[in-house]
């Protein structure tokens, strides 16, 4: 294993360590309500803890690292962020080329060595790193930097309580205030892509998520739709710095927006009037929908981190777009693979009903009269399967989603400071990106290219 992948590893296992706090911090009850043992505890427990405390859990089905025991992390499955590949970019590895991959060894810039499963530092060297801060009180950015403006929050603490750690020197009170908004960027990033995923199973009728059932089968419709709600305030809330809870507001809005027009797609009217469409503005539509639904998912993690690091204007231009174009990979990922049961799985078909599918769109073309006067689901769904141009379209369709994916790889690498941040960020696009090449490979064969 190289040595920047221990590094992912580490900072992996730390995000975990955040999150458990995160988690934790929901035992606190609102001023004057009854404690433990009252039946106002257990209904809050049942209604909101547990529930977000599903929705939060790491799942089986969920692409992770391998567990690799002695590694940083240990043997957990670790989702890397994409959140620390740009506090790593733009604040330093320090001198890893001489460490040792077989023992996980890495330097840090400020700190000395450190070495193997010990690099993770306790969640506790920053105090409070996943308190839950009052939603009313977003403290300004100077108050992140004074230890006396709240004891209990995630600000620089004194260099005698933090040991030798992989991120920053504690003798360094603004890189510890850096560290300290990129840790709740990081908290808060996690927690808004598990709202979605709530909001979103709610809304497409989702029965199963990452191999599980969904939130809203264990726990009900209602107190789904209250759990992804709910999370959305505690993570703009948890995120605290002003740029970052600004850049995540942005991202929230821009993800409803693009859910809105999905949802459109469902009904009569609007599939009538892309039935109608030509193809470029059937595509059109599609690219527009793709990238506020889906694309927000890549852009909001790095633009969030970006605004905590202040990063420069044009490069987060340039990293916006290199996001915006993973995005529209993995949503022609999801709309291809819903025709191919060897990675569709379970979901083969299951998103047929709407025109929002890009396959479809291609099809509509060369439709028969009847499909056109009436788009239903299973009308459509029984000609896209029947269509003769079908694997012709899917194949090319993969093929756009492998380029779209290169091509935001070699954007990101011109902006990367050094090879181990390009690694860096290879490993975690990878993580779920080497599923695009996947598909079109399967997609190969089954067409003897």
């Amino acid at each position: 294993m190289s040595a920047v992948e221990d590094v992912v590893r580490a900072d992996a296992a730390l995000l975990e360590e955040d999150l458990a706090r995160f988690l934790g911090s929901l035992t606190g009850r609102p001023p004057g309500a009854p404690g433990h043992g009252s039946a106002y505890a257990a209904a809050l427990d049942r209604a909101l803890h547990l529930p977000v405390a599903d929705a939060l859990g790491s799942k089986a089905g969920q692409e992770a690292l391998r567990p690799h025991p002695g590694a940083p992390g240990g043997g957990a499955p670790l989702r890397p962020s994409m959140v620390y590949w740009a506090y790593r970019n733009y604040r330093g590895f320090g001198d890893i080329s001489d460490a040792s991959a077989e023992s996980g060894a890495y330097a840090v810039p400020g700190a000395s060595v450190v070495r193997g499963a010990s690099a993770v530092p306790d969640a506790s060297v920053m105090r409070g790193a996943s308190v839950v801060p009052d939603a009313s009180a977003v403290p300004d950015a100077s108050t992140v930097s004074d230890v006396s403006a709240e004891p209990d929050a995630l600000a620089p603490p004194h260099a005698s309580d933090v040991p030798d750690a992989p991120l920053a020197s504690a003798g360094d009170g603004a890189a510890l205030a850096t560290l300290a908004a990129v840790r709740r960027a990081a908290v808060a990033v996690r927690v808004l892509l598990k709202a979605a995923v709530a909001l979103d199973d709610i809304q497409d009728g989702s029965t199963v998520r990452y191999g599980e059932p969904a939130l809203h089968l264990t726990h009900g419709v209602p107190l789904a739709l209250n759990t992804g709600s709910w999370l959305i305030t505690a993570a703009l809330a948890h995120a605290a710095d002003p740029a970052v809870v600004e850049s995540l507001l942005a991202a929230v809005a821009n993800g409803f927006t693009g859910q809105a027009v999905d949802l459109a797609t469902r009904s009569d009217r609007t599939r009538a009037e892309l039935t109608e469409a030509p193809c470029a503005e059937r595509i059109g539509f599609w690219e527009s929908m793709a990238a506020l639904k889906t694309g927000t998912l890549f852009r909001m993690p790095l633009d969030a981190a970006l605004a905590a690091l202040r990063a420069d204007a044009a490069e987060r231009a340039a990293l916006d777009e290199a996001m915006r174009q993973l995005g529209l990979a993995s949503q022609l990922f999801n709309d291809v693979a819903d025709f191919v049961p060897e990675l569709g799985g379970t979901n083969t078909h299951e998103d047929l009903d709407a025109l929002s599918n890009r396959v479809l769109l291609e099809l509509l073309d060369s439709a028969p009269p009847d499909i056109r006067r009436d788009p239903s689901g299973e009308r459509i769904r029984g000609y896209a399967l029947g269509h003769p141009g079908l694997d012709r379209t899917l194949l090319a369709l993969a093929a756009e989603a492998v380029e779209r994916k290169r091509a935001a790889k070699e954007a990101v690498h011109r902006v990367c400071r050094s090879a181990e941040s390009a690694a860096y960020f290879d490993i975690t696009i990878e993580r779920k990106g080497h599923l695009v090449d996947r598909l079109h490979d399967t997609l190969r064969q089954r067409s003897g290219v």
